[in-house]
């Protein structure tokens, strides 16, 4: 299931509220885009930032978890190998994957991600009325966590 929407829209708040409720039972795993390449994965001056500054594919283990850097791009069906043991993906971003997908709105809606969405999830800052939300796009209450894990479970499409 895949995530899209403006920047500040409640993407990340959103896929937090549902990973925390799937995870009580099922196995997660989320995938998020960072197109501005701005996300710091690491400290400076520790030994995993200067191996990964060799622009060398690097894996940390230690007993609690296991965290893989890469200096590549790569597809959503390479990572889905890399992560192989899950229940269910959550996806921000990436709007153009054919994946089913939920557009995230406050305040407005950018009528340009209409196309590449099965469903919106506003809240009371959008007038509804306002906009020309095609027919086949179900409409969510973003503050109904439940409501959009329903619409994840009938709509999730298996990879």
């Amino acid at each position: 299931m895949a995530f899209t929407g403006p920047s500040n829209s409640g993407k990340t708040t959103l896929i937090e509220k549902i990973a925390t409720i799937l995870t009580q039972d099922r196995k997660v795993a989320i995938i998020k885009n960072d197109p501005k390449d701005k996300a710091q994965f690491d400290t400076v001056g520790k030994d995993s930032y200067k191996f990964a500054q060799t622009g060398a594919e690097v894996v940390i283990t230690s007993p609690t978890r296991t965290t893989y850097f890469s200096q590549r791009e790569k597809t959503l069906g390479e990572i889905v190998e890399m992560i192989q043991d899950f229940d269910i993906l959550l996806v921000e971003g990436l709007k153009t994957l054919p994946l089913p997908r939920i557009a995230i709105f406050r305040d407005t809606i950018d009528e340009d991600y209409l196309r590449y969405s099965e469903a919106i999830a506003v809240d009371e800052s959008i007038r509804l009325w306002e906009h020309d939300i095609p027919a086949h796009i179900t409409i969510l209450n973003l503050n109904n966590t439940m409501q959009i894990i329903d619409w994840i479970e009938t709509h999730a499409k298996n990879i």
